[in-house]
């Protein structure tokens, strides 16, 4: 099948597309490179360095290639960012999202795999770990536009019969990840922690070891992403590991991995920063039967092994 990544050059589009490539796929990345880079790319793919924001240069891409699948991983990402600026993330994560859309359904695209966010649209539940049919509460703008963005997939689904699956991500690390807000906490201690820095954690005044997260690896993502081709049409899945980890926890995981004991400081929690995400991951293993295969001590291990080797640390 001819898969369009947006997103392709980022951390985990980029690992999307390397897997698409192996399974024999022919992939088509499209990335405006803001935060994605030349050098996630594989040498196999097909590059636009195009913004999806731009409609005419995105539909030019769809005239050039014939596409089957849209896997959408471009967006803003960063939860605090969205908080400073409400319009640009819009702009990225809601308009972008339509301008691919209508490509879609005028060049008869298949199906759409849209990667949402499950460590953010749910706000603070009262209940854990959250299922899919759990109230959807955003609290963010980030979250806000990931939400929205589900609605306008049934409606093109309804409307123009464009089948859609939804990935909810909890918290994804892993190699290429780079340290660019909360999504980006385990690159942002590995490379404090590399160079000998002290690492910054959040905080609520009554969670001393910082908020909770459900981290899974890259390569576990990676694998819902290959089941989603065929399976899955007009569903929502959560996409994490079901397992409650604090920052601390996280901390020191990356910290014995590496080596070393630098005693983090503490601030507070952030305009946006929820206090606890844990995915529920039963749907996902019933429908797709996909599991994760990675704990948090063995993928962190990886993951700082490839910066190690990245920036040739021993």
């Amino acid at each position: 099948m001819n898969i369009l990544i947006t997103g392709g050059a980022g951390f985990i589009g980029s690992n999307v597309a390397d897997a698409f490539l192996a399974e024999g796929h022919r992939v088509i990345i499209v990335d405006n490179l803001s935060t994605g880079k030349r050098e996630n790319l594989p040498p196999e793919a097909i590059f636009y360095e195009v913004d999806i924001r731009d409609a005419d240069q995105l539909e030019a891409v769809f005239k050039r290639e014939s596409i089957d699948i849209i896997d959408h991983h471009a967006a803003q990402m960063s939860v605090p960012a969205s908080v400073a600026d409400p319009v640009y993330d819009a702009n990225v994560n809601v308009i972008g999202l339509l301008n691919l859309m209508q490509c879609a359904v005028k060049y008869g695209v298949k199906k759409v795999i849209f990667i949402s966010s499950g460590g953010a649209i749910y706000g603070e539940s009262e209940t854990f770990p959250i299922t899919e049919d759990m109230p959807v509460q955003p609290v963010s703008p980030y979250a806000i536009t990931k939400y929205v963005s589900e609605h306008y997939l049934r409606f093109y689904w309804h409307q123009y019969n464009l089948p859609y699956t939804i990935l909810r991500y909890a918290n994804v690390y892993g190699p290429r990840q780079i340290p660019h807000g909360e999504a980006g906490v385990v690159a942002i201690f590995i490379e404090a922690l590399l160079a000998n820095k002290t690492p910054k954690i959040f905080t609520f005044p009554d969670m001393p070891e910082g908020m909770i997260r459900d981290y899974v690896f890259v390569g576990d993502v990676v694998q819902a992403n290959l089941r989603v081709l065929q399976h899955g049409d007009g569903e929502a899945y959560n996409i994490g590991t079901g397992i409650q980890t604090t920052t601390l926890t996280l901390l020191k995981t990356i910290q014995n991995a590496i080596g070393t004991g630098i005693t983090p400081v503490f601030s507070e929690a952030r305009a946006g920063d929820l206090r606890c995400s844990q995915l529920d991951i039963t749907k996902a293993a019933q429908h797709l039967g996909w599991q994760p295969e990675y704990d948090l001590k063995t993928g962190i291990q990886k993951t700082v092994n490839y910066y190690r080797k990245e920036e040739h640390l021993p």
